[in-house]
């Protein structure tokens, strides 16, 4: 791809290192950056750098946070019985979306992987431990993505706590709504079998 100006490359270049951007996605922006007014890519710039410099994470559960405590970990109406453990920020993210869930959140900030030298010592575990002693926390919501890796995590966990008096929970696995049997997974669609609930009342 050749480009008019060295300056404009760079900025492709940069671009393009973001995830889900190809080259001509990233010349599209970079030229729609240097068609709009310049207080708007000047605000983009600032954001980009105010975020990457100021953005903290919770010293409590690890979320992404303003401040050093999180907004869900100081709100005095969440849930402090419940405390639900995820892979990532983005579970955060999607479960609170959901307006379902009011309990408290731990971030590991990733799965175990040995193929991807990802062992126990890191990810947040230590911190987990460390926090239900001499707590309000009764249950343990393990919400981390039912794959090889994550089910890994979920039964070191549950290794590491057994000795805590916790209630140890998982999500519910399944069919997914307006998902076709047919195309569904013999795995998935056995356990929603075995994990069958009640369809109203008899």
């Amino acid at each position: 791809m050749n480009f008019p100006s060295k300056l404009i490359e760079n900025a492709v270049e940069e671009l393009a290192k973001l995830p889900g951007i190809g080259r001509k996605t990233a010349l599209r922006l970079a030229l729609h950056l240097l068609k709009e007014e310049s207080e708007e890519t000047f605000s983009l710039a600032e954001a980009l750098v105010k975020m990457r410099t100021e953005v903290k994470h919770c010293k409590t559960c690890h979320n992404i946070s303003d401040t050093e405590i999180c907004s869900i970990c100081s709100n005095p109406l969440r849930d402090r019985s419940l405390l639900c453990v995820v892979s990532d920020i983005r579970d955060v993210i999607a479960i609170e979306n959901t307006s379902q869930y009011k309990g408290l959140y731990h971030v590991l900030g990733g799965v175990i992987s040995p193929i991807e030298g990802i062992g126990p010592s890191d990810l947040h575990i230590d911190s987990l431990l460390e926090r239900l002693p001499n707590s309000e926390i009764k249950e343990l919501l393990l919400a981390i993505s039912p794959t090889m890796e994550g089910d890994t995590t979920a039964f070191y966990l549950t290794r590491k706590l057994r000795d805590h008096n916790v209630r140890i929970t998982t999500i519910a696995r399944g069919v997914p709504v307006g998902g076709e049997l047919e195309y569904t997974d013999e795995i998935t669609l056995g356990r929603s079998i075995v994990e069958r609930t009640v369809y109203g009342k008899v």
